[in-house]
């Protein structure tokens, strides 16, 4: 594996040409080979553990969550790294001492541990000798506490990880096999007084490395909102009113964190199951070639047309961010191709940055995959994931259909044209090759055949192999191992963001503050539902403002859905609402993961761009509060009331985005925009009368324009 510099200060990327961020390593020589195994050995674990032979679910958990910080810790490092970063620093040498206590203390509680494994094995024990579990658990803190220290100063190269990080990696393993070894005694005593002073030592170390890595994925938005909650958990008998909670002690809380309440619950059982194996069936298409495939096809359809760049954006992106899981990421991944382009054709570097980032993230709301949404609204709801699917189709439709116009307005209005058509794909030859459909096709088969989503993304990522067979990208032995390796690489993320997001569930789970939340918005939905629904899309939204939308829902499923779903609002319709305002917040300003990600490849201010995101996934904020007036959105209902509000929807938003972007057949005045936008608002409520008097409202404004239009043309002739 080699890193090349795309040009003097531009992104790096690895051989496969996937971007690389400022603080991930690429490892080469006997260490990438080392990596590369074991990302390999980290994704083929997960593979045959969920179609051959299952692992008891707690140690398939925590072995999950081992493999990613280790991986993590061996790939990205504390802080950007530099081409000269390493050890021949005189800083670095200075500040030796501490690495070699870290090293030097990791090392020792490792070696105990292997001790107290032998012991077990060979003597039937179930939980380590006292006298080891004492030296483990004061030992393995203190080296990760200067590890921590010691990777802020001497980071390690952009091939090699430092020593400290190779401390924290190891320390994610000895974590792992301490809770393994006693699994049985800890099911019983963990978040009861029983647990003792070095398991609670052990916990706390476990989520300090679960902090840390998710500081150097996601930045510090998602630690500072744990670290929110972590005081909460402690200071609740010092807060007022709803926030009040009678406190637990250190031992409690931490054991109990660490149980299927916590890192090992809900989120952790999707992103070792879902997750991982929709990430590596990304890989898969990315390795094969299929993804680049989705793009030209895009490009071939819809590159000559107005703004032709803006629309491949809408769909690529909207395709590739369905399976990837990430926003911020498909941003990078698809953005860097299609937000030059824009740019090239006529879109301003903001709105071409605000395209890609507004669809990137509706990648997230579009079925049947849903950047892993639909799997853990299946696993928190009960609902089988198959309705999940179709109830999502009608709103992701309207979503795409809103940007689409969005950006075909614009185009019209700025005179905008396509790229050349020598410069594109052949549609024709892109036909020939649609086969390329086919793991896409089987997936979708598949899971409405009655497979489970494991059985069916693992056919859909064998049928990836087999397609590759008929390009010039055969896929063989070696390419099928760089796929795993690459599905392990890109799922580190996620892993991570998922077992961070476990400890508020945890936090959120133990002391009720979801129950005393929902009670509260029961309150005010005495005044006014639709009050109270708004102030569930802002806390929604709050929760996920820089957190990564896996993470982003899993909170605020916790938090807000039960208070909808009290106020009578059922659970499939509760979860949606709170799923869409988690995935928007990465384009809604001030803190727009997605808008950002994409400002940065424009070369553009990251809140003018993230306003822009906004305004263009505008009909996004509205659709959510049409689901508990219009149930049909979700497929709930009769054929006539689903095809009429799906139409009158469409409408709506057409017109939402002819008043955004002022264009009705022609430049519309302020005042006629106002007009616009009322008419969309009555069109896309769904009842019957608003129907009909916003579709008069918008045969009235089709008139108008198309009479001012006339007469302005007329004018221009006669002049």
């Amino acid at each position: 594996m080699t890193a090349t510099q795309t040009q003097d200060n531009g992104p790096r990327e690895d051989e496969g040409g996937i971007p690389l961020a400022s603080n991930e390593r690429d490892p080469a020589g006997p260490l990438g080979l080392a990596v590369f195994a074991l990302a390999v050995a980290f994704t083929g674990f997960h593979l045959f553990s969920l179609n051959i032979a299952p692992i008891e679910t707690w140690i398939f958990r925590i072995v999950h969550v081992a493999g990613g910080l280790v991986l993590g810790f061996c790939t990205i490092a504390a802080v950007t790294l530099q081409p000269d970063a390493g050890a021949g620093t005189a800083a670095g040498r200075a500040r030796r001492p501490v690495l070699l206590l870290a090293a030097g203390s990791v090392a020792y509680a490792a070696v105990l541990m292997g001790c107290a494994w032998f012991l077990a094995i060979q003597q039937g024990r179930t939980a380590p000798p006292e006298w080891i579990a004492v030296q483990v658990a004061v030992a393995l803190p203190l080296g990760v506490l200067a590890a921590l220290a010691a990777a802020r100063w001497w980071p390690g190269g952009s091939r090699a990880p430092g020593l400290a990080d190779a401390a924290l990696a190891l320390a994610a393993v000895v974590v792992a096999a301490w809770l393994v070894l006693g699994i049985d005694r800890w099911r019983m005593v963990a978040g009861t007084p029983m647990v003792g002073f070095n398991d609670t030592l052990m916990t706390m170390t476990g989520v300090l490395l679960i902090l840390e890595l998710t500081r150097r994925v996601a930045g510090y938005a998602l630690v500072v909102i744990t670290g929110v909650f972590l005081f909460y958990a402690f200071a609740g008998p010092y807060l007022p009113g709803i926030l009040e909670h009678r406190g637990y002690s250190v031992s409690r809380f931490f054991s109990y964190i660490y149980t299927d309440n916590g890192i090992l619950g809900p989120t952790t059982a999707v992103s070792s199951t879902y997750i991982i194996l929709f990430i590596t069936f990304a890989a898969f298409l990315q390795a094969s070639r299929v993804g680049e495939y989705f793009v030209n096809f895009a490009f071939a359809a819809a590159g000559r047309t107005r703004g032709g760049p803006a629309k491949v954006a809408v769909f690529a992106s909207g395709l590739m961010g369905m399976i990837n899981g990430t926003s911020a990421g498909n941003v990078a991944a698809t953005g860097s191709l299609t937000i030059p382009l824009m740019k090239r054709v006529g879109y301003r570097a903001q709105s071409a940055g605000a395209v890609e980032s507004a669809a990137s993230t509706g990648g997230q709301l579009v079925p049947p995959i849903m950047g892993a949404g639909a799997f853990i609204m299946a696993e928190i709801t009960g609902v089988p994931y198959t309705d999940i699917a179709v109830a999502a189709i009608i709103p992701a439709a309207l979503y795409f259909l809103s940007i689409y116009f969005m950006v075909d307005l614009e185009a019209r209005r700025d005179g905008m044209r396509g790229l050349p058509a020598d410069e594109l794909p052949s549609l024709r030859g892109m036909l020939r090759q649609v086969y390329l459909f086919l793991p896409i096709i089987i997936l979708i088969a598949t899971l409405f055949a009655g497979y489970s989503v494991i059985r069916a993304g693992t056919v859909a990522m064998v049928s990836a192999v087999v397609v590759s067979w008929l390009t010039p990208h055969w896929m063989g032995p070696r390419a099928i191992l760089r796929a795993l390796a690459l599905g392990a690489r890109m799922a580190i993320p996620l892993v991570v963001v998922c077992a961070c997001a476990g400890v508020i569930v945890g936090v959120i789970s133990l002391t009720g503050v979801g129950a005393r939340f929902a009670a509260m918005l029961l309150e005010v939905a005495e005044a006014s539902q639709l009050l109270a629904m708004f102030f569930a899309m802002c806390i929604s939204i709050l929760l996920g403002m820089g957190m990564p939308t896996t993470a982003a829902y899993a909170v605020a499923a916790s938090v807000v859905a039960p208070g909808l779903q009290q106020m009578g609002i059922p659970p499939l319709v509760a979860h949606f609402f709170v799923f869409y305002f988690s995935v928007l917040s990465a384009i809604t300003p001030p803190v727009a993961l997605a808008s950002y990600a994409a400002a940065g490849i424009a070369g553009t201010d990251p809140l003018r761009t993230s306003v822009t995101s906004f305004k263009v996934g505008l009909a996004a904020f509205i659709v959510p509060f049409l689901f508990f007036y219009s149930p049909a959105l979700l497929m709930e209902g009769d054929a006539a009331a689903i095809v009429r509000v799906t139409a009158t929807a469409a409408l709506g938003v057409f017109l939402l985005a002819a008043s955004v972007q002022g264009w009705v057949f022609g430049a519309a005045p302020l005042w006629l925009r106002g007009v616009t936008l009322g008419g969309a608002l009555l069109m896309i409520t769904g009842g019957w009368m608003t129907d009909i008097a916003g579709l008069a409202v918008a045969l009235a404004v089709f008139g108008l324009q198309r009479l001012r239009t006339a007469t302005r043309q007329a004018r221009v002739s006669t002049g």
